[in-house]
């Protein structure tokens, strides 16, 4: 890190981006705050083996993915399920909204940032985190593969698989709703 850069710095330039990615990663935002705090601890005492040779942002990213991951294995052992980003309390709907959307624009189209989240959450661990980088994130191939230490075709591979997936998902999910739909209108 570069000499001018002090690290309470560096925490108020990439607090939003951790905050948004381990809310991403995770979908809910429960214990948000005390994972942010890990990653930038983290990011401290491993600072004065930081060599600069890339981006402090794609060393948080990496950081980031480690506590998402190790919050996942803490909530498998609770045997607790993942929270998806739709619930009712999180008002994330809220801040996505598009100003010139018409009311029936919005809603449908907040339905399926819901389902999305939701089909997001059952994707592995690697699939979620190379969507939520790539697609959310807006992060290059080469900044997952050396945030995540894989190789770039891996990432794209996961990045591939995991779209197909979540595309499955939805549409097993869409097809069920309509199901659902027509036998109550036959009723």
């Amino acid at each position: 890190m570069s000499v001018d850069l002090s690290f309470e710095q560096v925490v108020q330039e990439h607090q939003g981006m951790v905050f948004r990615t381990l809310y991403r990663l995770l979908g809910s935002r429960e214990h948000l705050e005390d994972l942010a705090q890990e990653v930038f601890l983290r990011l401290y005492r491993a600072l004065p083996n930081f060599r600069g040779e890339s981006l402090v942002t794609t060393y948080l990213y990496r950081i980031a993915v480690n506590v998402a991951q190790n919050e996942w294995k803490r909530r498998k052992r609770l045997d607790r399920p993942l929270i998806s980003i739709s619930e009712e309390t999180s008002a994330w709907e809220e801040r996505l909204e598009h100003p010139d959307r018409n009311a029936e624009q919005q809603m449908v189209e907040r339905e399926f940032r819901l389902r999305v989240e939701e089909q997001l959450q059952e994707l592995s661990g690697v699939e979620r985190a190379v969507l939520v980088l790539y697609h959310q994130e807006e992060r290059s191939y080469e900044q997952i593969a050396e945030a995540l230490g894989m190789p770039i075709g891996t990432i794209r591979t996961h990045l591939h698989r995991g779209r197909k997936k979540l595309r499955e998902r939805l549409q097993v999910q869409a097809e069920q709703e309509r199901g659902a739909l027509c036998s109550t209108v036959k009723r």
